[in-house]
């Protein structure tokens, strides 16, 4: 071939088109043909793999998905009812379904990670084939009409983290098999038609923080193994039908019909325990007091009865105590009253409790939190107790000289009067003079500690933060930080003491609006998926320190709590340096 397309020289050389073949009509035609079936199968195969090498790996780019998740997607729009037209852009090619072109759908490398799609009028059901996107991370449908039940199949996916199907109308049960889901983190289906009792399988998932299912009709009881869940921080199964009574039995007690578990102490992380208005019967164990991190405990609209744990006082971080609605028995205890320095909201009204409330928790809380309790007393001027009888009066006293004893009565001069009431102002301008020195002195030295913890907290803080956590004799508190890895996107988050649970996805798709800048970053107003609202600051990073000093500051700052201060609940370290705070809000 290559000696024919020298051609004969002597001529004028041709097109260029026409250089390669000989002269005469039959042998550019040989040629041709000799081409055509050397190379057609070539280029046929090379078309093929390019076109295999689109479908499969360029959907970072934009063109298209892997098969099995551009047919999961197909199938759950199918099954979905969308009259607002949100999922038109889900197109029968698969084109740009990876690049942002489709609604609401986030993918690496091909392959679909996130379903986001709150808040877009979607009924219908939700489809098994679902169960195709096999590195789906998180799925957020929550506020719209879904019906129907949960897919069996979410359980098949083991990268799933969060699920979000809070105010939908899905019935049915929870399906056990999402407790396969090892990486899960967070899972709320609050606000259903949920059916059928809490699988115990849930407790598998070792990771488990955020467990939302009120607001169903759940029934049975509550799983102890789920109960003894030690990843658990935030658990509500309130406004559903859970029934049953606690054991004669505490320790290790696994009894089908208990209620309330005992063997719920072993979630030590637990912040918030909500179980109000279901149908629970039995006493309040004591071990509750094992949960030293609790700052909510909501079991108001039940059957308990017996008394109020006394133990319960030894909760120091306890904000929200509400066991209202219930048949306790007793008194209040008054290891209560060391509750009230950090106690927000106190309810113990409509019951069949006795006794004299004590005063420090009556003077707090008002009268609504103790009525209903038709032999309890001194919560209010309307309801004193009855007046304790009078003491034996005592011998008379050995006649003084200037002084007259009539009966058994002493009866003083004028001119001790007088000295007694001297003696009295005396005192009490005395005692006020001390009062005054003590707190001049309390606050100079508040004042000398406080520039040298100025540095340190601007450091974390800086602005609005840093101005919080000036150092005014902050104490510290007793919660171990806990690590958690950044997401999908990378970094680390570190938890601090708090009922707040939430991971780097959840933190780093939240919504957000600026409140305030300085010269040590910004200040954002976040709302959570849950719509916990956050306060989260940005430090500039040219300002701010390495990760190492970055990471010991905050760590102390997250120990830091003080009535007059904002906690810092945690910290994200991004794998670009990023550095967040996250406070209270």
């Amino acid at each position: 071939i290559h000696h024919i397309m020298q051609g004969p020289r002597r001529r004028r050389a041709p097109p260029a088109m026409l250089r390669p073949f000989p002269a005469t009509a039959h042998h550019r035609c040989t040629l041709l043909l000799l081409l055509t079936v050397t190379l057609l199968p070539s280029l046929a195969a090379a078309a093929a793999a390019h076109h295999q090498h689109l479908h499969d790996h360029a959907a970072g780019d934009g063109v298209v998905i892997s098969q099995a998740d551009y047919q999961g997607l197909q199938a759950i729009k199918h099954d979905l009812t969308d009259p607002y037209a949100f999922l038109r852009s889900w197109n029968d090619t698969g084109l740009g379904a990876c690049s942002g072109a489709w609604v609401g759908i986030k993918c690496v490398q091909g392959k679909v990670v996130a379903i986001t799609l709150p808040w877009r009028g979607l009924a219908g059901t939700l489809s098994e084939r679902i169960g195709q996107l096999t590195q789906l991370r998180r799925l957020s449908l929550h506020d719209n009409a879904i019906s129907g039940p949960i897919p069996t199949s979410l359980g098949f996916l083991p990268d799933l983290r969060g699920v979000y199907l809070f105010n939908n109308r899905f019935s049915g049960a929870v399906p056990a098999s999402i407790g396969n889901c090892v990486a899960l983190q967070a899972f709320d289906a609050s606000n259903n038609l949920l059916t059928g009792a809490i699988p115990p399988s849930l407790a598998n998932s070792t990771k488990l923080m955020r467990l939302n299912l009120s607001h169903n009709t759940i029934s049975g009881d509550i799983p102890s193994e789920l109960a003894a869940s030690p990843s658990l921080v935030f658990l509500s199964l309130s406004h559903n039908k859970l029934s049953g009574h606690i054991p004669d039995t505490f320790a290790g007690s696994r009894a089908p019909s208990s209620s309330l578990k005992e063997s719920i102490t072993g979630t030590y992380n637990l912040a918030v325990l909500e179980l109000s208005h279901n149908s629970l019967d039995g006493q309040i164990p004591q071990s509750l007091a094992g949960l030293q991190k609790l700052q909510v405990m909501d079991l108001s609209g039940n059957r308990l009865n017996a008394t109020i744990p006394d133990r319960l006082g030894s909760l120091a971080d306890l904000k929200t105590l509400d066991l209202s609605g219930n048949a306790l028995t007793g008194e209040i205890p008054a290891s209560l009253s060391n509750l009230t320095t950090t106690l927000q909201a106190f309810n113990v009204s409509n019951n069949n409790l006795s006794g004299q409330v004590p005063a420090s928790l009556a003077q707090k809380f008002g009268p609504s939190a103790f009525a209903g309790n038709f032999q309890l007393c001194g919560y209010s001027a309307s309801v004193p107790c009855p007046a304790s009888p009078s003491p034996a009066p005592s011998a008379p006293a050995s006649p003084v000289q200037g002084v007259e004893t009539t009966g058994r009565h002493r009866k003083f001069t004028t001119k001790e009067l007088a000295l007694i009431i001297a003696g009295i102002v005396v005192g009490i301008l005395l005692l006020l003079a001390l009062c005054c020195l003590l707190l001049c002195f309390l606050t100079k030295k508040r004042s000398g500690s406080g520039g040298k913890q100025t540095t340190s907290s601007k450091a974390a803080g800086g602005g609005a933060g840093g101005a919080a956590g000036g150092g005014r004799g902050e104490k510290p508190g007793s919660g171990a930080a806990e690590v958690e890895s950044g997401g999908e996107v990378g970094g680390k988050l570190v938890h601090f003491d708090g009922p707040m649970a939430f991971t780097a996805d959840d933190l780093l798709c939240a919504t957000a609006e600026i409140m305030g800048k300085s010269t040590y970053g910004t200040v954002y107003k976040a709302t959570l998926e849950d719509g916990s609202l956050v306060a989260v600051k940005r430090l500039r990073e040219k300002i701010t320190k390495g990760h190492k000093d970055f990471e010991s500051e905050a760590a102390v700052l997250g120990k830091i709590r003080h009535p007059n201060l904002l906690p810092l609940r945690a910290y994200y370290l991004g794998p670009k340096g990023e550095k967040l705070l996250v406070l209270d809000f």
